[in-house]
């Protein structure tokens, strides 16, 4: 397997601690192992000493990268994380997703601020729908993925014919990195196609630290296990090495097997990315032009969170560094508004925790704190270089959509202030219909989940529990001035606006947009985009 940077694509910017960055997601179907696969990761980096998802579902309060309560209390992922954390010399930049489609606008928020994904798929059920929709998304941003088969260690399919669903599914062809000795469930070990060897492996206790490992020459593998070695030679033939020019172009997946809960295999996936993962390089702006990573600093902002810190009201803007350096305390430029915004408060984040920091470099992400004038998609730039704007990041078409109300009339203040903050952080779209006004807004999800989230955030951050009433629409199209005209006083459709000026018409169905369509001449309702594949 090649590993040399000259064949990465892309210039690199040479940090001044000389640490190269990889910055790469961790993407999968709901229960395939996503958090399990973040921590070991973490354990494997020396990051953390001992790995929290062992504790199981029950008990989470361990886990690095699902920190809020309602994560602990529900054991899925409902926000994405960000890790930082140096392996071989090497500065991973790590971004966890939330698996549930329900969170797919989060998800694609952070796949917009990384520069390779990992596919985490589940021995016994390979590709899944969630998973599916969340690779077409890195295909259609040209971001290249690595698949690593988890669980290796439970009954599951066939290695070969999970290879083969890549293929006919998702037209990606497999080039082993490893590749198992043994089928799943009765797993033997790992041939490492690297070094022509087998590690096989003692596990620790509960997975909750390192597995011990020793390495085989594939003569002595073959003297313990002749036929299971033999049938896993016959099919990495099959199969071809690892390419860097078809890994780039997105035809090909470097794929591992492992079990992240034992901590199987993670170290040499957590190499690979070190290794062969494309470092930082330049950035397309609103214009389509190239922002080299060696400009002046320009960075865009992909989530915001608050709640991180429970003894503070704080709300925090998560960067990506695309181009220069970031220095702390500098005062750069909000593109969106033309604005200073000063960067005193600038910290690494892992999990929950921050540590305060001086420098960033391209790839990195970087937590900016007392950010409320910053949202979702915005870009800050040195303003000692030539001014940047990258592309904002869109708003789905939501599919659900409520009325919320203040359940204490007497805190609107705090209900108006909470819902504000949901807004920003993108947790769900608020709209404001002209019948409702601003004290009922109408809450917008992709997913019924993102409803439960806000609920949960109004009542224990904000002390502004709320009342909601289900609406009977499951459509939204955005409308025009001429359009708004039109649906003047039709029955089941309801005008309400976004905090952008966005106005949208929201309808019971498709039939009934249909319906409005054929017998009002002049109707557009341009639609949003379903989700990022369309």
């Amino acid at each position: 397997m090649s590993t040399d940077p000259a064949e990465l694509s892309g210039p690199t910017l040479t940090p001044a601690d000389g640490a190269p960055r990889r910055s790469i997601a961790v993407i999968s179907h709901p229960d395939a192992g996503k958090s399990t696969l973040t921590e070991a990761l973490a354990l494997h980096a020396r990051a953390i000493t001992e790995a929290g998802a062992v504790h199981g579902k029950g008990n989470r309060a361990g886990v690095v990268s699902d920190w809020l309560e309602m994560e602990q209390k529900r054991g899925i992922s409902i926000t994405s994380a960000a890790l930082q954390f140096e392996f071989d010399g090497v500065v991973v930049n790590l971004l966890d997703t939330p698996g549930h489609a329900d969170f797919s606008e989060d998800t694609y928020r952070v796949l917009t601020a990384v520069d390779a994904a990992v596919m985490l798929l589940d021995a016994a059920k390979g590709l899944e729908p969630q998973t599916l929709k969340l690779f077409e998304v890195c295909r259609r941003r040209g971001v290249p993925v690595i698949t690593f088969i988890n669980k290796w260690d439970r009954p599951g399919h066939a290695a070969l014919e999970l290879v083969d669903e890549l293929e006919q599914r998702i037209h990606l062809h497999a080039t082993p990195v490893t590749w198992p000795v043994g089928e799943a469930g009765a797993f033997r070990g790992l041939i490492d196609a690297r070094h022509d060897d087998v590690v096989v492996y003692r596990r620790a206790p509960g997975g909750a630290t390192l597995a011990e490992e020793h390495r085989l020459t594939a003569a002595e593998a073959a003297a313990q296990h002749p036929d299971e070695v033999a049938d896993a030679v016959d099919s990495m033939a099959l199969l071809g090495r690892y390419d860097p020019v078809t890994f780039q172009a997105g035809t090909t997946t470097p794929l591992l097997f492992g079990a992240a809960l034992t901590n199987i295999g993670v170290r040499q996936l957590l190499e690979v990315v070190t290794t062969i993962a494309p470092p930082p390089g330049a950035r397309p702006d609103v214009r389509g032009e190239l922002r080299p990573v060696d400009a002046p600093f320009s960075g865009a902002v992909f989530k915001m969170q608050a709640g991180m810190d429970p003894r503070h009201r704080d709300h925090v803007a998560f960067l990506r560094v695309n181009s220069g350096v970031f220095r702390r305390g500098s005062v750069y430029v909000h593109a969106q508004s033309g604005r200073p915004f000063a960067t005193k408060y600038a910290a690494t984040v892992f999990g929950r925790t921050r540590e305060t920091v001086d420098d960033a470099f391209p790839g990195d992400i970087v937590g900016l704190g007392n950010a409320t004038s910053l949202r979702v998609g915005d870009t800050l730039f040195d303003p000692q270089g030539p001014p940047v704007e990258f592309p904002p990041l869109p708003a789905f078409a939501p599919e659900h959509f409520i009325a919320a109300r203040a359940a204490d009339p007497g805190r609107s203040k705090q209900f108006r202030k909470g819902i504000s903050q949901l807004e920003q952080e993108g947790v769900v779209q608020v709209l404001v219909s002209e019948a409702r006004g601003d004290g009922q807004p109408i809450l917008a999800a992709v997913g019924p989940l993102q409803f439960e989230v806000a609920s949960f955030r109004m009542e224990q951050e904000f002390n502004a529990p709320i009342r909601t009433e289900s609406l009977g629409y499951s459509l939204a199209r955005l409308a025009s001035d001429s359009d708004a005209e039109l649906l003047a006083g039709a029955s089941g459709v309801e005008l309400a606006q976004r905090s952008d000026g966005v106005r949208l018409a929201l309808f019971r169905d498709v039939w009934r947009l249909r319906s409005l369509q054929r017998d009002r001449t002049g109707l557009e309702l341009a639609p949003l985009p379903a989700d990022a594949t369309t």
